[in-house]
C-alpha cells in the first residue's frame, strides 16, 4: 500500500478541498502534482478511486506553510486539478478555499490562537498578493459554529471575514489588462478585468442568453465562450489559456432579486452553481468602472455599501471601493467548516 499523507477536508466557502502542509508533500512541483492526482483520482469523470467529487469546485488543494515574509503569517498555494484530465493549474487563486486557510493555520499550530478571535495575514502565492482572515477562536480554538449563511452552502456556521490586499493586477498585472474599460473580442463588447481573478464579462444578451438560465442550460454557449476567452486570453496577456482556467468568463444580466446585478460564471467552461469569490470580487470592480460591461445594467448600492452579486443559487455580497482606476479594498464574509482530518492514501503510479 502507498504511503499515506496528512490531509484535512475542508469546505471553504462554497467550494470543498484537501488542505496539506507543503512540508508533508513532495518539494519537487511534477512530483508534488503526481501525487496530488493520485490522491483527487484523476483523471476519471466520478474521481471514484480518490476522495474529489467529480466537479472542479471539489478538485480543488490547498498548500500551506509558514510565511518568510515578516508582515504575514502564513503562504498559501491554490491548485486546481482537472477532473476528467490529468492537469494541475496554479494560474489563479481560490478566494472560497482562502475561507479555510486561517482555520487550517491554527489547527496546525502554524498561528497561535487568540482567547475570543483571531486574525491570520495570508500571502496568496498564486499572486502574491495578502488577505486577512478574521475568525471565532473563543478559548483559543476555532469555532466553526455559527449563524451565518451564505448561498450554496446548506445550514449555517460562523463568519469568516475577508479582507484582500494588493489583488488588482493578480495573474495579468493590471486591474484593466488591455489597457481598456470596453474592447470588442470576437465580436462581443467585453470587459476584462483582474482584481483578484481574471476575467472576461460580457452581457448574457450579447450572447444569445437571458442571463437567468439554470446553468446546465447554458451547455450550448460551451464552444462560443471558449472562443471567447481563448481570443481575451491573449489579449490580457495570458498567452494561449486553452489548457488553463483563467479567465472566466461572466455573463451579466440586470438583478431581479434585489442584488446589483445576476451572473452566469463558466469555470472556465463549466457553468458554475454560484461564483466564485474572486470572481465576485472582480465583477463588483467592473461594475463601478463607468463604461464598463455591465455598469449600465446594474443598481448599484451606496459608495462603500456591500454589492449583491446574483448567482444560480443566491447572491453574493462584495464590498469594493475604487480610488479613481485603483482599488482601495476589497472585502466578503464567507463560511468554512473542518469536514475530516487525518491520512489520506493515493492511488499507486500507473
Amino acid at each position: 500500500m502507498s504511503a499515506g499523507i496528512r490531509c484535512m477536508m475542508m469546505r471553504g466557502g462554497t467550494s470543498k478541498g484537501a488542505y496539506f502542509l507543503a512540508d508533508d508533500l513532495p518539494a519537487d512541483p511534477a512530483e508534488r502534482d503526481d501525487l496530488l492526482l493520485r490522491v483527487m483520482g484523476t483523471p476519471d469523470p466520478r474521481q471514484i478511486d480518490g476522495i474529489g467529487g467529480a466537479h472542479p469546485l471539489t478538485s480543488k488543494v490547498a498548500v500551506v506553510s509558514p510565511s518568510t515574509r515578516p508582515d504575514v503569517d502564513v503562504d498559501y498555494l491554490f491548485l486546481q486539478l482537472g477532473v476528467e484530465e490529468p492537469a494541475v493549474s496554479d494560474r489563479q487563486n481560490c478566494g472560497n478555499l482562502l475561507a479555510g486557510i486561517g482555520p487550517f493555520a491554527v489547527e496546525r499550530g502554524l498561528v497561535a490562537a487568540g482567547p475570543d478571535r483571531s486574525g491570520v495575514r495570508i500571502r496568496m502565492v498564486n499572486s502574491d498578493s495578502v488577505a486577512t482572515a478574521t475568525f471565532a477562536t473563543p478559548g483559543g480554538a476555532v469555532d466553526y459554529d455559527g449563524d451565518t449563511a451564505i448561498s450554496g452552502v446548506p445550514g449555517t456556521a460562523a463568519p469568516i471575514v475577508l479582507d484582500f490586499e494588493d489583488t488588482e493586477g493578480s495573474a495579468c498585472g493590471a486591474l484593466l489588462p488591455t489597457g481598456n474599460v470596453r474592447d470588442v473580442v470576437d465580436g462581443v463588447e467585453v470587459t476584462c478585468v483582474d482584481n483578484g481573478m481574471p476575467v472576461v464579462v460580457a452581457a448574457a444578451s450579447d450572447l444569445g442568453a437571458t442571463g437567468y438560465e439554470d446553468p446546465a442550460d447554458l451547455a450550448r454557449l460551451r464552444d462560443r465562450v471558449q472562443s471567447l476567452r481563448l481570443a481575451a486570453g491573449r489579449l490580457m496577456g495570458l498567452g494561449d489559456v486553452s489548457d488553463a482556467s483563467v479567465p472566466k468568463t461572466t455573463l451579466v444580466a440586470p438583478p431581479r432579486d434585489g442584488g446589483a446585478i445576476c451572473t452566469r460564471t463558466f469555470i472556465p467552461l463549466r457553468v458554475h452553481a454560484s461564483i466564485g469569490v474572486l470572481g465576485a470580487v472582480t465583477v463588483a470592480t467592473a461594475l463601478l468602472m463607468d463604461g464598463a460591461v455591465g455598469h449600465d445594467l446594474a443598481d448599484l448600492p451606496a459608495p462603500g455599501a456591500p454589492m449583491g452579486i446574483e448567482h444560480p443559487t443566491g447572491r453574493l455580497d462584495v464590498a469594493v471601493e475604487l480610488d479613481g482606476a485603483s482599488v482601495r479594498r476589497s472585502s466578503i464574509v464567507r463560511t468554512a467548516r473542518k469536514l475530516f482530518d487525518g491520512t489520506v492514501f493515493p492511488r499507486r503510479s500507473l
